[in-house]
Protein backbone atom coordinates (compact mmCIF):
# COMPACT_ATOMS: atom_id res chain seq x y z
CA UNK A 1 0.00 0.00 0.00
CA UNK A 2 1.18 3.74 -1.30
CA UNK A 3 0.86 5.81 1.72
CA UNK A 4 2.81 9.62 1.80
CA UNK A 5 4.19 9.46 5.03
CA UNK A 6 6.86 11.79 4.32
CA UNK A 7 4.66 14.66 3.54
CA UNK A 8 3.25 15.46 7.00
CA UNK A 9 7.25 16.86 8.04
CA UNK A 10 6.23 20.28 5.98
CA UNK A 11 8.28 21.36 3.23
CA UNK A 12 11.47 23.85 3.02
CA UNK A 13 12.34 25.74 -0.29
CA UNK A 14 16.13 25.06 -0.61
CA UNK A 15 17.50 28.55 -2.09
CA UNK A 16 14.19 29.80 -1.84
CA UNK A 17 13.17 28.57 -5.46
CA UNK A 18 13.37 24.28 -4.47
CA UNK A 19 11.07 22.94 -2.35
CA UNK A 20 11.62 19.80 -0.66
CA UNK A 21 9.79 17.43 1.76
CA UNK A 22 11.71 18.14 5.25
CA UNK A 23 12.03 14.47 6.14
CA UNK A 24 14.57 12.79 3.53
CA UNK A 25 16.97 10.01 2.81
CA UNK A 26 20.50 9.86 3.28
CA UNK A 27 22.40 7.15 1.05
CA UNK A 28 25.15 6.57 3.25
CA UNK A 29 24.34 2.82 4.34
CA UNK A 30 23.75 1.76 1.48
CA UNK A 31 27.13 0.69 0.28
CA UNK A 32 28.87 -2.51 1.83
CA UNK A 33 30.85 -2.89 5.11
CA UNK A 34 32.73 0.68 6.26
CA UNK A 35 30.70 2.56 2.98
CA UNK A 36 33.08 0.77 1.05
CA UNK A 37 31.96 -1.26 -2.37
CA UNK A 38 28.67 -3.07 -3.03
CA UNK A 39 25.52 -3.15 -0.74
CA UNK A 40 25.16 -6.80 0.60
CA UNK A 41 22.17 -6.85 -1.37
CA UNK A 42 21.31 -4.98 -4.23
CA UNK A 43 17.75 -5.72 -4.86
CA UNK A 44 17.43 -4.80 -1.93
CA UNK A 45 18.89 -1.67 -2.20
CA UNK A 46 17.09 -0.32 -5.39
CA UNK A 47 13.62 -1.28 -3.36
CA UNK A 48 14.24 0.83 -0.38
CA UNK A 49 15.58 3.63 -2.64
CA UNK A 50 11.64 3.01 -5.11
CA UNK A 51 10.09 2.90 -1.61
CA UNK A 52 11.13 6.22 -0.46
CA UNK A 53 9.65 7.98 -3.31
CA UNK A 54 6.46 5.93 -2.90
CA UNK A 55 5.60 7.28 0.90
CA UNK A 56 6.45 10.42 0.25
CA UNK A 57 10.59 11.36 0.09
CA UNK A 58 11.66 13.74 -2.04
CA UNK A 59 15.21 14.88 -1.18
CA UNK A 60 17.77 12.09 -1.49
CA UNK A 61 20.83 12.98 -0.30
CA UNK A 62 24.46 11.37 -1.76
CA UNK A 63 28.18 11.13 -1.72
CA UNK A 64 30.47 10.49 -4.51
CA UNK A 65 32.89 9.14 -1.88
CA UNK A 66 29.70 6.48 -0.98
CA UNK A 67 31.16 3.56 -2.10
CA UNK A 68 32.76 5.30 -3.64
CA UNK A 69 30.61 5.72 -6.74
CA UNK A 70 28.33 3.21 -5.40
CA UNK A 71 25.13 4.88 -3.73
CA UNK A 72 24.83 7.25 -6.83
CA UNK A 73 24.63 4.57 -9.91
CA UNK A 74 22.11 3.09 -7.43
CA UNK A 75 19.93 6.22 -7.57
CA UNK A 76 20.08 6.55 -10.97
CA UNK A 77 19.26 2.46 -11.47
CA UNK A 78 16.63 2.59 -9.20
CA UNK A 79 14.73 5.71 -9.73
CA UNK A 80 15.62 7.32 -13.71
CA UNK A 81 14.02 8.70 -15.05
CA UNK A 82 13.56 11.27 -12.05
CA UNK A 83 9.66 12.03 -10.85
CA UNK A 84 9.41 15.76 -11.37
CA UNK A 85 9.50 17.02 -7.84
CA UNK A 86 12.63 14.58 -6.77
CA UNK A 87 15.56 16.46 -5.47
CA UNK A 88 19.04 15.04 -5.25
CA UNK A 89 21.97 16.58 -3.30
CA UNK A 90 25.48 14.78 -3.70
CA UNK A 91 28.79 16.10 -2.71
CA UNK A 92 32.27 15.95 -3.18
CA UNK A 93 35.59 16.69 -1.55
CA UNK A 94 36.33 13.59 0.31
CA UNK A 95 38.44 10.59 -1.90
CA UNK A 96 38.73 7.19 -0.38
CA UNK A 97 41.73 4.71 0.25
CA UNK A 98 39.59 1.88 1.60
CA UNK A 99 36.98 0.86 3.97
CA UNK A 100 36.23 3.83 6.82
CA UNK A 101 39.16 6.00 5.10
CA UNK A 102 38.07 9.49 4.20
CA UNK A 103 41.29 12.17 3.22
CA UNK A 104 39.90 15.50 2.08
CA UNK A 105 40.33 16.94 -1.57
CA UNK A 106 39.67 20.72 -2.74
CA UNK A 107 42.09 21.48 -5.33
CA UNK A 108 39.51 22.89 -7.93
CA UNK A 109 40.46 20.50 -10.67
CA UNK A 110 39.66 17.77 -8.68
CA UNK A 111 35.68 19.07 -7.67
CA UNK A 112 35.34 20.21 -11.15
CA UNK A 113 35.91 16.87 -12.11
CA UNK A 114 34.27 14.78 -9.56
CA UNK A 115 31.00 17.67 -10.40
CA UNK A 116 31.58 16.10 -14.33
CA UNK A 117 31.60 12.38 -13.13
CA UNK A 118 28.99 12.75 -10.61
CA UNK A 119 26.59 14.38 -13.94
CA UNK A 120 27.25 11.05 -15.44
CA UNK A 121 26.33 8.62 -13.06
CA UNK A 122 23.46 10.61 -11.72
CA UNK A 123 22.51 11.02 -15.48
CA UNK A 124 21.43 14.83 -15.52
CA UNK A 125 22.50 18.16 -16.61
CA UNK A 126 22.48 19.80 -13.50
CA UNK A 127 23.01 19.06 -10.27
CA UNK A 128 19.76 20.15 -7.83
CA UNK A 129 22.13 20.47 -4.97
CA UNK A 130 26.53 20.31 -4.96
CA UNK A 131 27.39 20.51 -1.81
CA UNK A 132 31.70 20.77 -0.67
CA UNK A 133 32.26 17.43 1.61
CA UNK A 134 35.05 18.56 3.24
CA UNK A 135 36.85 21.74 3.79
CA UNK A 136 40.55 21.21 2.70
CA UNK A 137 42.72 23.00 4.95
CA UNK A 138 45.32 22.96 2.62
CA UNK A 139 43.57 24.87 -0.29
CA UNK A 140 42.14 28.72 0.19
CA UNK A 141 38.40 28.16 0.98
CA UNK A 142 37.78 30.50 -1.70
CA UNK A 143 39.03 28.73 -4.34
CA UNK A 144 36.94 25.75 -3.49
CA UNK A 145 33.83 27.51 -3.18
CA UNK A 146 35.06 29.68 -6.22
CA UNK A 147 34.94 26.56 -8.19
CA UNK A 148 31.33 25.48 -7.25
CA UNK A 149 30.03 28.56 -8.03
CA UNK A 150 32.03 28.77 -11.83
CA UNK A 151 30.24 25.57 -12.23
CA UNK A 152 26.84 27.11 -10.93
CA UNK A 153 27.22 29.58 -13.58
CA UNK A 154 27.80 27.49 -15.91
CA UNK A 155 24.63 25.49 -15.18
CA UNK A 156 26.09 22.20 -14.07
CA UNK A 157 24.95 22.78 -10.36
CA UNK A 158 21.78 24.53 -9.11
CA UNK A 159 22.81 25.17 -5.60
CA UNK A 160 25.67 24.95 -3.34
CA UNK A 161 26.20 23.41 0.12
CA UNK A 162 28.81 22.40 2.82
CA UNK A 163 29.34 19.84 5.07
CA UNK A 164 31.20 20.29 8.65
CA UNK A 165 31.60 23.80 8.86
CA UNK A 166 32.03 26.44 11.62
CA UNK A 167 30.13 29.54 11.81
CA UNK A 168 33.14 31.25 10.59
CA UNK A 169 33.48 28.85 7.69
CA UNK A 170 29.90 30.01 6.45
CA UNK A 171 30.68 33.72 6.66
CA UNK A 172 33.72 33.27 4.77
CA UNK A 173 32.27 31.16 1.55
CA UNK A 174 29.24 33.32 2.01
CA UNK A 175 31.89 36.15 0.21
CA UNK A 176 32.09 33.82 -2.43
CA UNK A 177 28.98 32.31 -3.62
CA UNK A 178 25.58 31.75 -1.96
CA UNK A 179 25.40 28.74 0.33
CA UNK A 180 21.74 27.04 0.79
CA UNK A 181 22.60 24.27 2.86
CA UNK A 182 25.21 23.12 5.78
CA UNK A 183 25.42 19.72 7.13
CA UNK A 184 26.66 19.01 9.93
CA UNK A 185 26.95 16.67 12.97
CA UNK A 186 23.85 16.85 14.75
CA UNK A 187 21.28 15.11 16.93
CA UNK A 188 19.53 14.69 20.33
CA UNK A 189 22.98 14.15 22.19
CA UNK A 190 25.32 15.91 20.07
CA UNK A 191 23.81 19.55 19.75
CA UNK A 192 27.42 21.59 19.27
CA UNK A 193 26.73 22.73 15.95
CA UNK A 194 23.27 24.60 17.50
CA UNK A 195 25.24 28.06 16.73
CA UNK A 196 25.72 27.10 13.03
CA UNK A 197 21.93 26.11 13.89
CA UNK A 198 20.94 29.95 14.33
CA UNK A 199 23.04 31.33 12.10
CA UNK A 200 21.08 29.14 8.93
CA UNK A 201 17.86 29.99 11.00
CA UNK A 202 18.13 33.57 10.39
CA UNK A 203 19.18 33.32 6.76
CA UNK A 204 16.80 30.61 5.91
CA UNK A 205 19.72 28.51 5.22
CA UNK A 206 18.86 24.63 4.78
CA UNK A 207 20.58 22.59 7.88
CA UNK A 208 20.81 18.52 7.27
CA UNK A 209 21.68 17.00 10.70
CA UNK A 210 24.19 14.28 9.58
CA UNK A 211 23.91 11.01 12.12
CA UNK A 212 20.61 12.36 13.03
CA UNK A 213 19.95 9.22 15.17
CA UNK A 214 23.19 9.47 16.49
CA UNK A 215 24.29 6.23 14.76
CA UNK A 216 22.19 4.45 17.04
CA UNK A 217 22.54 5.62 20.50
CA UNK A 218 18.61 7.13 20.39
CA UNK A 219 16.89 4.80 19.05
CA UNK A 220 17.91 1.71 21.50
CA UNK A 221 14.51 0.30 23.50
CA UNK A 222 16.18 1.01 26.36
CA UNK A 223 17.68 4.12 25.72
CA UNK A 224 17.27 7.82 26.98
CA UNK A 225 14.09 8.17 24.99
CA UNK A 226 12.17 4.75 25.79
CA UNK A 227 9.96 5.88 28.41
CA UNK A 228 8.98 9.14 26.05
CA UNK A 229 8.12 7.24 22.85
CA UNK A 230 6.25 4.58 25.06
CA UNK A 231 4.09 7.65 25.67
CA UNK A 232 3.49 8.68 21.91
CA UNK A 233 2.99 5.09 21.15
CA UNK A 234 6.29 5.38 19.14
CA UNK A 235 9.44 3.61 18.61
CA UNK A 236 12.90 6.23 20.03
CA UNK A 237 14.17 6.56 16.59
CA UNK A 238 10.86 8.65 15.56
CA UNK A 239 10.67 10.73 18.52
CA UNK A 240 14.48 11.47 17.80
CA UNK A 241 13.30 12.28 14.82
CA UNK A 242 10.24 14.05 15.74
CA UNK A 243 12.56 16.39 18.28
CA UNK A 244 14.81 16.69 15.12
CA UNK A 245 11.65 18.37 12.87
CA UNK A 246 10.30 20.31 15.56
CA UNK A 247 13.60 21.85 17.13
CA UNK A 248 13.37 23.81 13.94
CA UNK A 249 11.65 24.89 10.22
CA UNK A 250 15.34 24.55 8.73
CA UNK A 251 16.17 21.10 9.75
CA UNK A 252 16.23 18.48 6.67
CA UNK A 253 16.84 15.37 8.55
CA UNK A 254 18.25 12.86 6.20
CA UNK A 255 18.00 8.93 8.33
CA UNK A 256 19.80 6.58 5.93
CA UNK A 257 18.76 2.39 6.10
CA UNK A 258 18.96 -0.33 4.30
CA UNK A 259 15.79 -1.83 5.71
CA UNK A 260 12.85 -1.04 4.35
CA UNK A 261 11.03 -1.59 7.90
CA UNK A 262 13.34 0.81 9.22
CA UNK A 263 12.59 3.25 5.92
CA UNK A 264 8.90 3.17 6.15
CA UNK A 265 9.09 3.74 10.25
CA UNK A 266 11.60 6.31 10.08
CA UNK A 267 9.33 8.41 7.84
CA UNK A 268 6.07 7.56 10.22
CA UNK A 269 8.31 10.18 12.42
CA UNK A 270 6.89 12.89 10.18
CA UNK A 271 3.55 12.69 11.44
CA UNK A 272 4.49 13.14 15.39
CA UNK A 273 3.85 15.96 16.86
CA UNK A 274 5.44 17.34 19.71
CA UNK A 275 4.44 20.57 22.39
CA UNK A 276 7.01 23.23 23.21
CA UNK A 277 6.80 21.78 26.69
CA UNK A 278 7.86 18.18 25.14
CA UNK A 279 10.14 19.70 22.95
CA UNK A 280 11.78 20.68 26.33
CA UNK A 281 11.53 18.20 28.50
CA UNK A 282 13.18 16.10 25.37
CA UNK A 283 15.89 18.25 25.26
CA UNK A 284 16.64 18.68 28.90
CA UNK A 285 16.50 14.76 28.99
CA UNK A 286 19.33 13.54 26.74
Amino acid sequence: MTQNLAAASGTFPLGGDLPVVRLGYGTMQLPGEGVWGPPRDREAALEVLRRAVEIGITFFDTADSYGPEVAEDLLREALHPYPDDLVIATKAGLTRQGPGIWTPVGRPAYLRQQCELSLRRLGVERIDLFQLHRIDREVPLEDQVGELRKLQDEGKIRHIGLSEVSVEQLEEALKTATIVSVQNLFNLANRDAEPLLERCERHEIGFIPWFPLATGELSKENGPLADAARQHDATPSQLALAWLLARSPVMLPIPGTSSLEHLESNTAAAGIELSAAELEALSAAV
